[in-house]
């Protein structure tokens, strides 16, 4: 019998056309994804890959397999969710923790999307910053999942019993008030940049240091006006001419009247979000709605680069 786990794995690594890439967006090793794509060799008797040192390629076999196993995987999720919800006739309750972009911006698509209906999720929210919701999965049962992000390799950590699993990534754009006069995605060296007014994190936590780190390595040397966490604070104030901000991309959604977002080539930093999963939590419903969740992710961010 074929594993519709190592299915999976398959669809992904043809689709992003490596182990590593794999990898990150289920939250395994390379290695693992390795070994099940052996796996799946032996079990099928056919060669998947053509293997270099440095790449694979997918054979004309993988890609049949691929097409197939994109239904078969489609008609076990539907055929599991049909018998969670025959083995329980009440809804799961979901005790859900999101940080605040993702709760604003995407949580709602995905509460309007039909498919969220069929989960039959009861859905609790906590909304917070990524330090706050991980407490609520180390005090012994407030929350089921949490959603947090990472920027870059930042101090932020978690219980060694959920399992981390990867959603996506939330650039960071710098935007400047468009009084100054620069054209929308204009391409600026970082250093063109310094000694302006600059609305920036507050000292002392981790993303500051690291976006600190970053501008001094672009000789980016800001002359800070204001202090903000809050994104929605920091372009609105950009809107009326105090200064530029780095934001997210998810925060740029809802941009206001009066800033342009510019292309500064050495600026490129992201936002990494992860789903933190209870293990004896980790339903075939909540691993529905987490991919739910990254495929709602995955259009937004391809409709702001549209």
């Amino acid at each position: 019998m074929i594993n519709p786990v190592h299915l999976r794995t398959l669809v992904e690594v043809t689709r992003l056309g490596s182990f590593a890439a794999a990898a990150n967006r289920l939250g395994y090793t390379a290695s693992a994804v390795s070994q099940q794509m052996s796996a799946l060799e032996r079990d099928t008797g056919v060669d998947l890959f053509q293997r270099s040192a440095r790449s694979i390629h997918p054979t004309e076999a993988a890609l049949v397999m691929t097409r197939h196993a994109a239904k078969v995987l489609t008609d076990i999720e539907a055929l599991m969710a049909a018998a969670s919800r025959t083995h329980d006739a009440t809804s799961q309750e979901l005790r859900l923790g999101i940080f605040p972009s993702l709760a604003t911006y995407v949580l709602p698509q995905i509460l309007r999307n039909p498919k969220w209906k069929g989960l039959g999720i009861d859905l609790r929210v906590s909304v917070a910053e990524p330090s706050q919701t991980i407490q609520g999965l180390r005090s012994g049962g407030e929350l089921d999942v949490a959603l947090v992000y990472q920027v870059g390799q930042s101090g932020l950590a978690w219980p060694h019993t959920v399992n981390r699993q990867w959603i996506g990534d939330d650039e960071f754009r710098v935007v400047l008030p468009a009084a100054w006069g620069f054209r929308a995605e204009a391409k600026v060296a970082a250093d063109h940049l310094s000694d302006m007014p600059w609305i920036v994190h507050h000292p002392g936590t981790s993303d500051a240091a690291i976006i600190e780190r970053l501008f001094a390595s672009c000789n980016l040397h800001p002359r800070v006006v204001a202090y903000s966490d809050d994104f929605h604070a920091s372009l609105e104030m950009a809107a009326a001419g105090l200064g530029a901000a780095l934001v997210p991309e998810l925060a740029l959604r809802h941009r206001p009247a009066g800033v342009v977002v510019l292309d500064v080539p050495e600026i490129r930093l992201a936002r990494n979000v992860f789903a933190l999963l209870i293990n004896d939590k980790q339903t075939a419903r909540v691993q529905l709605f987490v991919e739910l969740l990254a495929d709602t992710l995955h259009s937004l961010g391809t409709a702001r680069k549209a």
